[in-house]
């Protein structure tokens, strides 16, 4: 029920979901004055979430930089969240990625350097699954199409959320004897390292954070970035709003 609630509180909270209530009730109230506001407000508002350029510097401020190869440190574990590919499309041949395939690639790179000896696939099914494959199952199997030995390759397929990524991955680590007082890598989108690392820490593991996946870009100045509206503008603010929602429940139910 937790799981439902934030994400209906996180649907309300959403940039456009408050645009089109305030340009609808202006719409049905426009010949009142509060309604002639309200409708002003949701255009306004529309215009400033729509701007490439405000929300590129939102995300490109709360992102944390990228990381040099060169400057991560080797680790027998690297950690990968999942959440990169198409669960609802199901195909046993093949792995369909969304955005932030980064986080397997990456980590694959990060295997073929040495820095790391092994990778975690922390993920299962989500909330509403169509697959009765996880989202472990199918990035294993995408590794193992690169030529990755299977032995290099740990699932834990139950996970179906953040914090459940960190206590389950703790969990599969006692399991199958290895040291939990080691370090390991994190590797996940950027947006999303500062609640990802929080929750590991809240269980007790150690990381070096490796973020990847950005959803901003260096910083444009010209006409189309800073005037023309743009609906990825808004997609980013969303993800920018329901991961700070994320952060905020899970500080107050103690997950971070």
């Amino acid at each position: 029920m937790f799981f439902y609630l934030s994400q209906f509180l996180s649907f309300l909270a959403m940039p456009f979901t408050i645009i089109c209530i305030l340009i609808v009730v202006g719409a049905i109230y426009l010949n009142k004055k509060w309604g002639k506001r309200s409708l002003w407000t949701g255009i306004i508002l529309l215009g400033f979430f729509s701007n490439s350029f405000i929300a590129n510097q939102a995300m490109l401020a709360w992102e944390p930089d990228f990381k040099d190869f060169n400057e991560i440190n080797s680790h027998e574990i690297g950690i990968v969240l999942t959440g990169v590919t198409n669960l609802s499309k199901t195909a046993y041949d093949r792995t369909f990625f969304n955005k932030g395939a980064d986080r397997i690639t990456h980590s694959l790179q990060l295997y073929r350097q040495g820095k790391i000896k092994k990778i975690l696939i922390t993920g299962g099914q989500g909330l509403n699954p169509v697959n009765p494959q996880s989202e472990a199952e199918v990035l294993k199997r995408f590794l193992l199409m690169t030529g990755m030995p299977e032995a290099d390759i740990l699932i834990e397929d139950q996970a179906k959320n953040t914090a459940e990524n960190a206590s389950f991955t703790k969990a599969f680590l006692e399991k199958n004897g290895f040291d939990t007082s080691q370090g390991f890598i994190l590797i996940t989108s950027a947006f999303h390292m500062y609640r990802a690392k929080g929750c590991f820490d809240k269980v007790g593991l150690k990381t070096e954070t490796f973020p990847t996946d950005y959803y901003s870009n260096d910083t444009k100045y010209d006409l189309p970035t800073l005037l023309y509206p743009d609906p990825y503008s808004i997609f980013m603010w969303h993800k920018l709003v329901k991961e700070w929602i994320g952060i905020t429940i899970y500080k107050l139910v103690g997950y971070i």
